[in-house]
């Protein structure tokens, strides 16, 4: 695949395009990292504010990719991406707007929609590659697409920096902010008319329900709902949080404690729903049509600390290193971006790494394992280190980080093909409880190194766990390095033998 991979043609051709897709919505999901302390001063923000406005970019993404999961696996990744980029310009142009912190907040919160893109080009990318290649391939649209933040860090300040030439004052962070979802609306348009939901000859397989994650035994179903509770839960902490910088009162607080158990509630039932048959005895799953959702609850916890952690780490970093080295926004945004730049190789090479030592398992231990390392060693970061050894050791941090995302997501496509988009859903939801819990945690913590190295302690110490859980619970996959999914050699045809792949029973784990 590697020797193809700038080709334009086939499926590298809807690769690229998905990638970009990806690209855009994370450009938008992080253009305000790059202004933090900036927005701070234009509205008199206090250093609390400014804290939960970064929670509050990373919260909505929780019960929106579990949404997003469910409508892609009904209408499919084209529809479902395209709408999705489209809608990116209306929160982006709200904040680009925006007189005072509560608006600052509402936008925010609805741009923090936008994260769920990732788990639409999950299901398209497992559509188009096969077993074998599905880790690289999911890998560079992870990557690739992840470096958006990067790009967001990297380039926005020195693009308003441009545009204040044409407005003054403030203005100048306020339109590129908006340019951003211009950009995504105008690509969700592009990708649309560009891109098939899946290869000539090939049924897109769709749950015969969508009103929750299908399971194959009554146990999993348990354990399902046990699983659903920190993605409302971490909800309410974030109300809690909101509460503390004054957007939320008491009342204000209780009734969305009750509308977060009324979600919880809703979406029992839409799990019960779709497993009634299931759990009423009129149902039963062959041993070859399973699959373990402990799997499933493991890969969520990889995600917490490998992509959670990331999405905090990058949500605080640009601040980090302008307060600890004393350098300005642009400096410290173009400096940061060295940790979501390592995506462009890291995430990729997570994929790849898991395609090539023929065990994903022990891929996935490995990764997390020093990542939690990396973790320990940058919590010791201060101002007295020497500046391009703290950007070293960031890289070096970030690569494990995002390897272990790469693999995470080279196990997800093969656990049940049929509803892909709801396990990608899942699990890239409980990245975003990570990221919500860390980030609060942070704005709990003491400004300095004192906080810092707490912050960083505890993400170090949350991957040592799950590494070690990965170790002694997760299983290799069915099939991990199959040159087809399971039944669609019988059906493919020659003539498009490189981009056909039929869908028949699922892999499971």
């Amino acid at each position: 695949m590697l020797s193809k991979i700038f080709s334009f043609s086939g499926r590298t051709r809807i690769l690229h395009l998905t990638w970009f897709a990806f690209f855009l919505s994370f450009v938008v999901w992080f253009n305000f990292a790059p202004f933090a302390t900036t927005i701070q001063q234009d509205f008199g923000l206090t250093t609390g504010q400014i804290r939960t406005l970064g929670i509050c970019n990373v919260a909505l993404t929780v019960p929106a990719r579990i949404l997003i999961g469910m409508l892609l696996d009904r209408f499919g990744p084209r529809l479902t991406y395209s709408m999705l980029l489209i809608y990116a310009a209306i929160p982006c142009l709200t904040f680009a707007l925006a007189q005072d912190f509560n608006t600052l907040v509402i936008s925010r919160l609805m741009l923090s929609i936008v994260g769920a893109g990732f788990v639409i080009g999950i299901r398209m990318v497992a559509e188009w590659f096969p077993p074998k290649e599905i880790g690289i391939a999911e890998g560079i649209y992870g990557g690739w697409g992840n470096f958006g933040s990067a790009a967001a860090a990297f380039t926005l300040p020195s693009l308003a920096l441009g545009l204040s030439v044409f407005a003054g004052g403030d203005l100048n962070w306020r339109l590129a902010i908006a340019l951003t979802g211009i950009a995504a609306a105008i690509y969700g348009v592009i990708y649309f008319f560009n891109v098939q939901d899946t290869p000539p000859g090939k049924e897109y397989r769709r749950p015969s329900r969508n009103g929750g994650l299908e399971v194959t035994s009554r146990k999993d179903f348990v354990f399902l709902m046990l699983m659903n509770i920190p993605l409302v839960g971490i909800l309410a902490v974030l109300a809690w949080r909101l509460s503390k910088v004054g957007f939320l009162n008491e009342t204000g607080l209780l009734m969305v404690w009750a509308a977060l158990v009324g979600l919880y509630l809703f979406q029992a039932y839409g799990c019960w729903s779709t497993n009634a048959d299931l759990l009423q005895g009129k149902k039963y799953y062959p041993p070859d049509d399973r699959y373990k959702f402990n799997q499933v609850a493991i890969l969520e916890l990889t995600y917490v600390v490998n992509f959670g952690s990331e999405l905090a780490v990058v949500s605080m970093l640009p601040a980090f290193f302008e307060l600890t080295f004393g350098l300005n926004p642009a400096q410290a945004g173009m400096i940061a971006a060295s940790y979501a730049f390592m995506n462009l190789m890291s995430r990729p090479g997570g994929g790849l790494i898991s395609d090539s030592l023929g065990s994903r398992k022990w891929t996935m231990t490995v990764l997390t394992a020093a990542m939690g390392i990396g973790y320990f060693f940058l919590g010791t970061v201060s101002e007295g280190w020497w500046l391009p050894g703290a950007i070293l050791l960031t890289m070096a941090c970030s690569f494990f980080v995002q390897a272990g995302e790469g693999s995470t997501y080279a196990i997800v496509p093969l656990i049940k093909r049929r509803v892909t988009g709801q396990i990608a859903g899942n699990v890239g939801a409980y990245g975003n409880v990570g990221a919500v819990a860390y980030l609060t945690l942070y704005s709990l913590l003491p400004e300095g190194a004192t906080g810092n190295l707490i912050f960083f302690q505890t993400l170090g110490v949350c991957s040592m766990v799950v590494a070690f859980l990965c170790g002694f619970f997760l299983r290799e996959p069915h099939g991990s390095f199959a040159e087809f999914h399971e039944g669609e050699e019988q059906v493919m045809e020659p003539a498009i033998a490189p981009l056909s792949y039929e869908s028949g029973s699922e892999e499971s784990l």
